[in-house]
């Protein structure tokens, strides 16, 4: 039996690698798939694993899933009420964003955040195309950048196609020795990002349509990449959603982190910040120590209302 970690997932083969030995391809086993019945993926990309290889074929079968430090999830589908397991065992999040070209949206930022924070992952978010933005965009982007360092998030922010060497190098040094998730919305320059920091990995891009400034999927599957400065870098599909799973609506507001801080002042230990009298957290938002953003997003998620900003 040999041990390695899976550094990319094909859904129905994975791909592991042991120490300095080439990859291996690899199927599970049937149990796995009775394990976790609402996960799509038992087995994900960073998964720590133990396999057996059949002599014949010198292909693997993965035999056990060794213990999670943590994993991090999607949605399968808008209809479907499974997960997606994107990866396990990570360091750190990052969050790829836009403020245009193509949008990303407030609440979907805080659903990351918000998810990233229930599985205690570390996380960044990174406003990329900072080129392409107007007057306008670029204060937006002052104030989005001010609320979300102000809640104790880090911030960077590039131009993947056109940075600077000193822009790149914030970037390498948050990379630098951890493993690191990338994700975002298709369109948002995140495997030209990857490219610029890495570039003998040369991932493929794709276009912005020019009708609806968005993106086309260009990465199917989840798949780790060692960096040459040290680290791994775990590469994941265009995402629309994230998914706060096995938690209960009234703990939404502890992956809030401003929110959790005010919510003990308020009037009802149980209080949803809804439409309770002697809320904190509301009287925070009107005091503007909340930012209307975030309590929007709270709101939203909390009434399954941002369903179509996935």
């Amino acid at each position: 039996m040999k041990e390695g970690v899976v550094i990319k997932s094909t859904g129905s083969w994975y791909n592991v690698k042991t120490d300095d030995e080439p990859p291996v391809s690899c199927k599970i086993k049937g149990r796995f798939r009775l394990d976790e019945l609402k996960s799509t993926n038992p087995v994900a990309v960073g998964d720590r694993v133990a396999y057996s290889i059949d002599p014949a074929t010198g292909t693997g079968v993965i035999e056990e899933i060794k213990e999670r430090q943590n994993f991090i999830v999607r949605r399968a589908s808008n209809l479907s009420k499974q997960t997606q397991i994107l990866a396990a065992n990570i360091d750190q999040a990052i969050v790829v964003a836009t403020i245009n070209y193509p949008v990303t949206t407030p609440v979907f930022i805080d659903r990351f955040l918000a998810t990233a924070e229930a599985y205690d992952i570390p996380t960044t978010i990174i406003f990329n195309k900072v080129d392409r933005y107007d007057h306008f965009h670029k204060d937006q982007l002052q104030e989005i950048v001010e609320m979300y360092e102000m809640i104790g998030y880090k911030v960077l922010t590039t131009s993947a196609k056109h940075d600077d060497d000193e822009s790149l190098e914030k970037v390498k040094v948050l990379l630098k020795d951890k493993v690191s998730l990338v994700a975002g919305h298709s369109g948002v320059g995140k495997s030209t990002l990857i490219n610029r920091v890495e570039p003998s990995l040369n991932l493929k891009t794709g276009r912005i349509s020019d009708r609806h400034h968005t993106g086309r999927h260009t990465t199917t599957f989840a798949e780790m990449h060692p960096l040459s400065f040290g680290g791994y870098i775990i590469d994941t599909p265009g995402i629309r959603g994230f998914g706060l799973f096995n938690i209960e609506k009234e703990e939404l507001g502890h992956y809030f982190r401003e929110i959790f801080k005010a919510a003990p002042s308020c009037r009802y230990y149980n209080c949803t910040h809804l439409h309770e009298p002697g809320c904190a957290v509301k009287e925070a938002v009107e005091r503007g120590e909340i930012a209307s953003s975030r309590y929007n997003s709270y709101v939203s998620i909390f009434l399954n209302r941002d369903e179509k900003y996935r």
